[in-house]
Order: C-alpha cells, then structure tokens, then sequence
C-alpha cells in the first residue's frame, strides 16, 4: 500500500496516493481526483502541483484536507451530534474550500459502499483501549522537603495521544535546582515536529539561566572557561518517550552560553523578576532559533536540523510554580486552566491564558497595530494570519518573519533537501511588512490559595473536545474521588425509558471504575476521545476513535498533550499565613 503526500515540509521525498482501494475511498469522501493505479506516479522528474498543494506535509493523507480548505472543522465524528470542530493549521487557498465536505457521515459513507461482500467492524477490548492510552503517561511526586522549601506542588502526571504520525505535540518538566521551582510546558507543532522538539529541549533552560543570579552566572562561566563540572540547573522529569537530540547538544549548548554571557555582562543588580525572565527566554529562544538558520552549520545533518526548526513551528503554554506564586507564560492556542474546589465542594475552572488566534480580538487589534493602514484587510483573513496561519504567535515560523530576500537566500544556499521542498519557495499573500509573527508570550501572574487544586497545561487537542468547566470537574472528582452527581441532561434527544435505565446503569458503573486510571491525563484524555452526547464515556466510541488508522485520525482529531499538576493546599494556606 503506498501512501505518500506533496511537498512535506522538509520531510521524505515526494510520494503520492496509488489505487489502493481504502485510500481512494476516504479521497472520494473529500471529492479529491486519485490518480489510477494504471497512471504513471509523480516522480522527482515530475514536479509536484504546488500552485494545488503547496502546504501539503508531514507524509499524511489527512494533510491534503486540511491545506486546502478554510473550513473550520477538524474533527469529523459521526458518534457525537455536538461535536466541537476545530481548526487547521495551515489553509493557503480558498477556491478549493469547496473539497472539503463536513457534512459527510464516514461511517455511513463506508457502508453504503459495499467494496467488501461481508462488512465488518473491529474493535479494541477494554485492554487494548488501556495499552493505548497508557502507552505516554507519565507521574512524578514532588518530595515533601525537596532540599530547600517545602512545595506547594505534590506531583503532577502527563500524557500524550497521537493524531499526527508523528506526533507533533511535545511536553516538558523539571525541577530548578539553582533557584526554587517548577517548570512545566506543553508544545503544540505545526507543520512538523522539528519545531516542538527544539523548544521542548531549549526553552527551560533559557528561562532557568534568565533566572539565576549574577553570582552563579559568573559561577557557571567560569566553570566552563576552566573545564570544570557544571553546576546543575534542572532536573528532568521526562518519559522515556521524550525524546533529546544529542547530535545538536553542542550547538544549543553555545547559543546558550552566548546568552549568559549576555546576561552578565548586562547585570545590573537587581532581583531578576519571573514575568520579565520569561519574556526574555522566549524571545531569546526564538531569535536564536532564527539566528541558526541563517548562519547554518558546516555540518550538513545539523544545517539541515536547523533549518527545519526555523521553518516549522510551535506554540507554548509554560508554568513555573514556586510557592504561592504561579506564572503562566503562553505563546499561540495551548491553555492553562486552574481547578477551583469552591465551599459546596463543587468544581469550577480558572483561565490562566488567552488564545492568540483571531476569537481574540485583542490579539487582532494588536496585529493590526503593527502594520501599515494599508494591510488592514489582508492582515486576518478567513480567521488565519495572513489567510493562512491559525496561531497569531508561535515559535519558528521564519516564512512569516523573515524578508522575502532573506527567506530566498536561505532556500538557495541551503541543503538540496530544502531547495527541492516547495513550501520553503513559497510567499505568503499579501507578505510587505514582516514580521506577521512573534514568540513573545503574554504572561499571568496568580498567588495560589488553599482552594485551588491543580492545574490542566494542555494543547488545543484537547480544549476543542472539552469545556474547561467540564475539565475542571472530570479532574476534581478524580483527584478527590467524590462524584457530583448531575441530573442527566439529554438536550434535544428523545430518550426511551429502556436508554435512560441504560444511561443511569452506565453512571453506576463509571463511578465504581473511577480508579482504573492511575494517571489523571489519562483519564482526561479518556474523556475527550470516549465521551458520547450524553457526557459519558462509550466504550464504543472510544474504540472506534483509537482504531482509526493514522492516515484518517487527524481528520477525527487533534494529537493531545496534557499535564495536571497537583497543589499541596497545606503548604500554600501555611504560606499565605506566613505573609499575612
């Protein structure tokens, strides 16, 4: 079965769809032509349409959709009536919207087509269900003294599931050892994972050095000029999934360096304050990451590497906890949520960050603000920046930051592998002003106190399924083990009597089996995928959706990322008694 896509980004070579019968059923679904079998591929001799796709990537089919419509709807489910549509990332051109058809049931679509005499069905089991699920979770508890304070975080647990292949969502967590606190941070990628990955490995460690004092800066300096041991600066908390490049260690490693040098020589001995730490170390991180680019590496894998960060891209959603103090730092569509545990034990949801996308509308009038009068109208349009990128902030992204020479320059002196990809070639409409795009985030500050619980960091994946008042319960009553119980609302459905003993059967069953998730992102990311109309998670569904092959799942969803941090309510009501 070959499947392959047009111009990926910086991705395998070109390949493209054969006859395959599956393939050509889910083409027809999206009214796209499918070459024949009996037709000759395209080739490396044969140049790929770009002026159809040219912002097909990362080697998936579902790709082809979601760059070639403005529609809104990501996800396509036909098991539940109210599904929450999302958005794609990329959408270049719209006269070919008309390809993309929302409306349509697959599963239908699939059985009113009898290609095979005998229809049938797979489903996972329960344990399959839960391998799959539990495949990226992860949990770290917090000592109770960890060397220095005693904590106002207990631990926290992540996990991930894929959409994309691969995934392109990325995690982050570490402890400070050098000053107090926690980091955690959740990546969101678009047009592959190049980006995601550098920023899941980089970013902490530019807030860290931004956070240090001009003492142990000059301390670590000095350490290096002599070729003595570092003195540590985080502790990872990281799955064995998580992946860390080695074969760029060395590169990030002297941007880094260069960027403490900075810091030293600039100090000016005052007490370094965490909202201007974080803003430096993400625009810091960002430049740097375009810095690399344009100067390249003699090595060919690493200019190569380089180049794919600064043309791919990444949104972050960062928290850094030290005692009652929680800073939120957040860049693009991920969101922070507090959990809020009120008198009557009831749960209700905090936003902790803002989405920079065009529902924001202080988000567009400041893009509005930058640029020419004249570029009002062509600045946001069909909701994307400049008609095409969902995020109004991101990392990487250097085809909307860069000057049209520079973006050329770059793409003709680089690796064959780049000048051959016809995404890097390609200008934005309308593109006369940049930079469209900034890494900059918009930071909260929030003093922590006794009623609040956790914390969600998570990617759009799963905000696009969820209310966070939903999250904020489905949470609570996990982490306490006490069950609200709600009247059952079934909206506009006609519910026979038989169907409501079900659903009141189901209830039963779901608060007895409560704690077969260890892990409270999983049990989240159960809820996003499995819950039915009724707000109940269908085992059938929830079959049905990790079932789907991976050609076909990003069009049903979005790769999910979550963390939920725990709070040590003990330790956060003894400080706040301790500054009153």
């Amino acid at each position: 079965m070959e499947l392959h896509c047009l111009s990926g980004l910086l991705s395998l070579p070109y390949c493209y769809l054969s006859g395959c019968k599956s393939y050509r059923i889910y083409a027809e679904l999206l009214a796209i032509p499918v070459r024949s079998s009996r037709l000759p591929l395209l080739s490396d001799a044969m140049p790929a349409p770009t002026h159809l796709f040219p912002l097909i990537r990362n080697c998936e089919i579902s790709r082809i959709c979601s760059t070639v419509c403005y529609c809104h709807h990501k996800h396509l489910c036909c098991f539940s009536s109210h599904f929450a549509h999302g958005h794609f990332r990329y959408a270049p051109q719209k006269r070919f919207a008309a390809l993309y058809r929302p409306k349509e049931n697959f599963n239908h679509f699939i059985h009113a087509r009898d290609y095979a005499s005998t229809p049938q069905r797979f489903y996972l089991t329960p344990p399959q269900v839960n391998s799959i699920l539990k495949a990226n979770e992860y949990s770290f508890k917090v000592p109770e003294f960890d060397g220095k304070n005693v904590s106002s975080v207990l631990g926290f647990d992540s996990n991930q599931l894929p959409a994309n292949a691969p995934i392109e969502d990325r995690r982050s967590a570490a402890t400070c050892l050098q000053t107090r606190g926690m980091l955690l941070g959740v990546f969101d990628g678009h047009a592959g994972c190049a980006c995601a990955q550098a920023v899941s490995e980089r970013l902490f460690y530019y807030i860290a050095v931004s956070l240090l004092p001009h003492e142990t800066l000059l301390e670590i300096e000095n350490a290096v000029e002599s070729g003595r041991a570092l003195l540590p600066i985080l502790q990872w908390h990281k799955h064995p999934n998580d992946y860390f490049s080695k074969e760029a260690s060395k590169l990030y490693f002297n941007s880094l360096r260069t960027y403490w040098q900075e810091l030293i020589d600039l100090n000016s001995g005052e007490t370094t304050d965490v909202k201007e730490a974080l803003i430096n170390a993400f625009k810091r991180l960002d430049n740097d990451i375009s810095l690399e680019a344009q100067v390249g590496d003699p090595n060919s894998f690493l200019n190569y590497l380089v180049l794919r960060v600064a043309f791919s891209g990444a949104t972050a959603c960062v928290a850094h906890v030290d005692g009652v103090d929680l800073h939120v730092a957040n860049t693009g569509d991920s969101r922070a949520m507090l959990g809020v545990q009120e008198e009557d034990g009831s749960w209700s949801a905090v936003n902790l960050s803002y989405d920079h996308n065009a529902q924001n509308e202080r988000e567009v009038e400041r893009v509005k603000t930058e640029h020419p009068k004249s570029e009002e109208k062509s600045l946001v349009k069909q909701d994307r920046l400049l008609g095409l990128l969902m995020p109004f902030r991101a990392f990487g992204d250097v085809k909307f930051k860069w000057s049209i020479e520079l973006q050329k320059r770059v793409v003709e002196s680089g690796p064959d592998q780049l000048n051959d990809n016809e995404y890097t070639k390609f200008i934005p409409p309308n593109y006369h002003t940049p930079p469209y795009l900034t890494a900059e985030p918009e930071v909260i500050h929030h003093k922590l106190r006794p009623q609040d619980k956790f914390l969600v960091l998570a990617t759009d994946g799963l905000w696009e399924t969820m209310h966070r008042q939903d999250v904020a319960r489905i949470v609570g009553e996990y982490l306490t083990g006490v069950h609200h119980q709600q009247p059952i609302a079934v909206g506009g459905y006609k519910v026979t009597l038989g169907q409501m003993h079900g659903l009141l059967t189901e209830r039963r069953a779901r608060i007895s089996s409560v704690f077969e998730d260890q892990n409270a992102a999983t049990h989240l990311i159960r809820h996003a995928v499995g819950n039915n109309e009724f707000g109940t998670v269908d085992h059938e569904r929830l079959s049905k959706m990790l079932s789907l092959p991976e050609e076909l799942a990003r069009m049903y969803r979005d790769d999910i990322t979550i963390i939920v941090v725990q709070f040590n309510s003990h330790v956060i009501g003894a400080c706040q008694n301790e500054e009153l």
